[in-house]
């Protein structure tokens, strides 16, 4: 063997483990969090994983205890919920069924399981707290200051200084059992008790549309506090609530907050601490000026040392006013907050000019950057970040349109200083530095990269190094896009959660990183964009107003609920948006559909390659779908979607009605664009034959003749390169695959030339770029860091090159199909990743006619198992795989959970 990848060499040794290794019960989660703080569900969902280092493993029944206190709980007391033992094989999403739950209450819990191998122990205990249920809970008030201050900037560019707000307090000379925090601020806040911070979220609450949702967070703050005097402060920055661009963004007004802390004692006394118009605010503070486009300035000699502790003297500052709630309802985020997932340091530091540095991240990262530097009170560093440089050495920035990316921090003069800032974030490789004292050093900085928390669940590589690099590119360029949305981009003056982007793209993803909560969440806020007309916008939030009426983008909505089921098991975004998705979908249908053909669409087969790399667009017709095979595609595929979801939420007719519907949709299609001569569809693009040969709409025997358009068209018109636009490649990379021509993606996903993702690293790239020729077409149009074009690449990576895929009728990967397809010059793929039921691995390598793999199935589930073989006497099979056949040059077996290996001739 010439590689062996980690999971390889560990599934190796897995496989020597005992066969009657026990069984535990591991990874309990509430509402897919672990020991969540603060939800207010009134029924949370509890899922658990199994994990055995022994074979066939299936959980047949399992006893669920929730206890309102530890030692009950210990004491195997289910006072809230006992659910005794219920016969199931189910391990997701099992519904609180006990005693109601009501504010602030923590509640413990814990699982045993019965396999067809015995009984688990007891799980290790978990838990979850309630946050403030009722809005009668809250006794807080928004406060705020609703005008601007000297130096603010109300128009075009906004700029506003951040609010600084105090409370001072005194606790009782008792024994204090618990204290929690409940708060937001709006846009961004961060709170201090004590001179210590709160939690470690940056940019938070979660973004949304203000007037229809506020998401708050809840704090266990007890070890901060203290009996005697106390403070409490918390600093509020525009984030999104106070637009960066008036006109053109959606402006809700100036930064606000609201704050609820509760000091419980162990006599069950309580105290409260409540937002009012006692606390008192300051908009002198060091935090001059904050934009998300625009960056900081922080002038360090404003500081107010001693400004979070009791004793300060707030004497000049304002009394904070009682403000209008921003109108949406306040509820507990159930997303998981913005960090600091991962610090780098720099590469490389040159001097462009005299005092003008430029500074070598490495990587295209999102994120900011902290500084060191030594002073005297006065001097300024002003950073400005780019992604890409000019052939000069300077920063290019025309990319990056009106946003002005720069911060600036003005020092206090002390010894050395500490800074990075609060309230932005910047898309960016380099950095130009100016007016730092001295010479500066790589050890002066070094980059915070920030993105939603989120465990990265997946590992991919291969005997490719491009395709690697690809991997690598696309795992950064995801990340840093993950704002508590998915947004298009992070450096420029958008950063909107288009929602085209991410159809397909939010599939692929799923395998790199537990992304249920954030998709979950976006959701959420397109529903609440949605018109009461039906109309759904094609950004979400909205704080851009496009509402286009078009199919393909906001069908992403539909296809990501989808998604959430499929990958994660998890029904609740289908249950809970299905009657705002048939809204949308009447509403165009009555607006715009013309004898079941959908003629309206906007955007186009976006990016599309143009013929000469000098275009933006392409201006050959040929190249050019048509709207309505866009428009009528997709609202086919959507209503086949809307079909599956009313079936399995019990609507008969309702799905019977969505199953006509397509039925005459489709017809429709073929009558009107199929050339049943030609075998091609309208005009005979890529996108047009492979949308409705991915989507089930190509009558059977034309199929073979519409995939060989597909196949001619992209080896000849487009010599085995990228042929089709932000559309067609959702589907371009599996469908290649799946009518046999694996050999056709691979040569796609591995092309190094133009149009291809190994062009972009050719040329430097260390994300995906916006345009497949953002280096010659126009530069200024070119995002460096998009992942709109990844369509199902990544998808592809796993669920073919990998071979790992929900079995048909299987959701969450209960049953697992492993089958991989080997194209030509690959020689090994090891590939793996925690599903919601467990770790999925597969490890495969091909020497000299050889082929062996690895796999792991997670416990309590099952694999159908297709393995590359000249013949059925060509494969050596591990104990517990049972033979079923032989089929399209593959030996197809089935095993129950464990690690495998097989060994076969090709």
């Amino acid at each position: 063997m010439k590689k062996l990848f980690y999971f390889f060499a560990c599934a190796g040794l897995l496989l020597t483990a005992c066969t009657n290794a026990p069984v535990t019960v591991t990874n309990l989660r509430c509402e897919s969090l672990t020991d969540p703080v603060g939800i207010d569900i009134a029924a949370p969902r509890l899922s658990w994983e199994l994990s055995s280092d022994a074979s066939g493993i299936r959980q047949i029944g399992y006893r669920i205890i929730v206890a309102s206190s530890l030692d009950r709980l210990n004491a195997d007391e289910g006072d809230l919920w006992d659910s005794k033992f219920v016969k199931s094989d189910n391990t997701l999403y099992i519904p609180y069924s006990g005693s109601e739950l009501k504010s602030r209450m923590k509640c413990y819990w814990k699982v045993k399981v019965a396999t067809n191998k015995g009984h688990t122990e007891w799980s290790h205990p978990a838990s979850w707290s309630m946050a403030l249920v009722e809005p009668s809970d809250w006794k807080a008030e928004w406060t705020g200051l609703d005008k601007s201050f000297k130096g603010d900037v109300l128009e075009k560019n906004t700029r506003l200084s951040a609010r600084y707000f105090r409370k001072e307090f005194s606790l009782e000379e008792k024994t204090i059992a618990n204290a929690t925090l409940y708060i937001t601020g709006l846009g961004f806040y961060e709170a201090y008790i004590n001179g210590k911070r709160v939690g470690m979220q940056v940019f938070s609450p979660a973004a949304t549309d203000y007037s229809k949702a506020v998401k708050y967070n809840t704090f266990d703050v007890t070890e901060l506090l203290k009996a005697g005097a106390n403070a409490i402060g918390v600093v509020l920055g525009n984030g999104r609530f106070f637009s960066m661009r008036q006109p053109g963004i959606r402006h809700f007004g100036f930064p606000k907050m609201i704050a609820q802390l509760e000091v419980t004692y162990t006599d069950g006394s309580r105290q409260t601490i409540a937002s009012d118009t006692s606390w008192k605010v300051t908009a002198n503070g060091p935090i001059r000026s904050n934009s998300e486009f625009d960056g900081e300035e922080y002038d360090a000699r404003m500081e107010m040392p001693g400004w979070t502790l009791a004793g300060f003297n707030d004497k000049n500052w304002l009394q904070a006013e009682k403000t209008e709630a921003p109108g949406g309802k306040l509820e507990a985020q159930r997303n998981l907050n913005i960090q600091i997932m991962e610090t780098i340091s720099p590469v490389a530091i040159s001097e462009l000019k005299p005092c003008m540095y430029i500074l070598d991240m490495g990587q295209n990262m999102v994120g900011r950057l902290n500084i060191k530097v030594k002073g005297k009170a006065g001097d300024q560093v002003k950073l400005r970040f780019a992604e890409t440089l000019k052939k000069d050495g300077s920063l290019y920035m025309d990319n990056l349109r009106g946003a002005l990316v720069t911060d600036k921090y003005t020092l206090k003069g002390d010894s050395l200083e500490i800074w990075e800032p609060a309230f932005t974030y910047h898309g960016f490789r380099f950095v130009e530095i100016t007016g730092f004292p001295g010479t500066p050093a790589l050890s002066d900085f070094e980059g915070k990269v920030m993105y939603d928390e989120m465990d990265v669940t997946g590992k991919f590589e291969t005997s490719n190094d491009m395709i690697n690099k690809i991997y690598k590119n696309a795992y950064w360029g995801i990340r840093g896009n993950y704002r508590s949305m998915p947004t298009d981009c992070p450096q420029r003056d958008e950063r909107m959660g288009w929602l085209g982007d991410r159809a397909v793209g939010s599939l692929g993803e799923s395998f790199i990183f537990d992304n249920r909560l954030l998709y979950a969440k976006w959701l959420d806020d397109i529903e609440q964009a949605q018109h009461e007309n039906g109309s759904i916008p094609d950004v979400a939030p909205n704080y851009w107003q496009i509402y286009s009426d078009n199919m393909t983008w906001p069908g992403a909505y539909i296809i990501i609920a989808n998604m959430l089921y499929d990958q994660f098991g998890d029904k609740e975004p289908i249950i809970r948006h299905y009657d705002s998705m048939k809204k949308w979908m009447n509403y165009m249908k009555e607006k715009y559909m013309v004898d079941y053909i959908m003629p309206k669409d906007t955007y186009g087969d976006w990016c599309m390659p143009p013929e000469s790399p000098e275009l933006i667009h392409s201006k050959d017709s040929t190249r050019i779908t048509a709207p309505a095979v866009l428009g009528t595609t997709f609202y086919y595929y959507l209503t086949t979607l809307l079909n599956r979801f009313a079936l399995l939420l019990d609507k008969p007719d309702e799905a019977k009605q969505f199953a006509q519907e397509a039925e005459s949709v489709k017809n429709a299609f073929n009558n009107k664009f199929l050339n049943k001569t030609a075998g091609f569809y309208s005009n005979n693009t890529v996108t047009a034959n492979i949308l409705p040969l991915r989507f089930g709409m190509v009558p059977e025997e034309y199929r073979d003749a519409v995939f060989k358009n597909i196949v001619d068209k992209t080896m000849g018109d487009f010599k085995g390169h990228v042929s089709a636009g932000l559309v067609g490649i959702q589907q371009l990379m599996r469908g290649l695959s799946d009518y046999g021509r694996t050999d056709i993606a691979y040569q796609i996903a591995a092309n190094t030339t133009y149009p291809s993702w190994g062009y972009m690293v050719e040329n430097g790239a260390t994300t995906i770029w916006e345009l497949w020729n953002g280096n010659t077409a126009d530069p200024a149009m070119n995002s460096g860091n998009h992942v709109m074009l990844l369509g199902d690449l990544i998808a592809w990576y796993y669920g073919y090159l990998a071979g790992i895929q929900n079995a048909p009728g299987s959701v969450g990967y209960k049953q697992i199909v492993f089958k991989p397809y080997l194209p030509q010059g690959l020689d090994y793929v090891n590939a793996s990743f925690q599903s919601v039921r467990g770790p999925i691995g597969s490890a495969w390598q091909i020497e000299t006619g050889a082929f062996v793999w690895i796999i792991k199935v997670p416990a309590n589930c099952s694999a159908t198992v297709y393995v590359p073989a000249s013949g059925k006497e060509a494969v050596k099979a591990p104990v517990g795989a049972k033979y079923i056949e032989m089929k399209n040059g593959y030996a197809v077996f089935k095993v129950e959970s464990g690690t495998y290996r097989f060994n076969s001739k090709l």
